[in-house]
């Protein structure tokens, strides 16, 4: 969602009207870990993993929009150690990690191969 579409959600329930509700919402939903942020589609994704110590990485369908976030382990060896190390060499202090990679969803991949695109 977009704060504009939580905007419209909180005026149906009577919550606020104006978009810094719509922004003090969101900001309290990212600072708690209850939802992200998705840079590329500058939108908003609830958290699949709420309460578990994880770097965020999401999959972004370039079709559809769909966001599925997958759970990198805050001590995962890898890509999430990988970065910590080059940041450390660079002389550089990591203050949020999110990933985000684009491609095609299984279900728009399906339909590619009926024929829609």
């Amino acid at each position: 969602l977009g704060a504009y579409d939580v905007l419209r959600g909180l005026q149906e329930d009577g919550l606020g009207a104006q978009p810094p509700a719509a922004y003090r919402a969101l900001d309290f939903l990212v600072e708690h870990g209850f939802a992200h942020r998705i840079e590329r589609l500058n939108a908003f994704v609830a958290c699949m993993h709420p309460g578990a110590g994880h770097v965020p990485a999401f999959m972004i369908c370039r079709h559809c929009r769909a966001v599925a976030e997958a759970c990198l382990p805050e001590d995962a060896p890898g890509l999430a150690n990988a970065l910590a190390q080059e940041a450390a060499a660079a002389g550089f202090q990591i203050e949020r990690r999110v990933l985000e990679a684009e491609g095609i969803c299984a279900r728009c991949r399906v339909d590619a191969g009926a024929g829609v695109s």
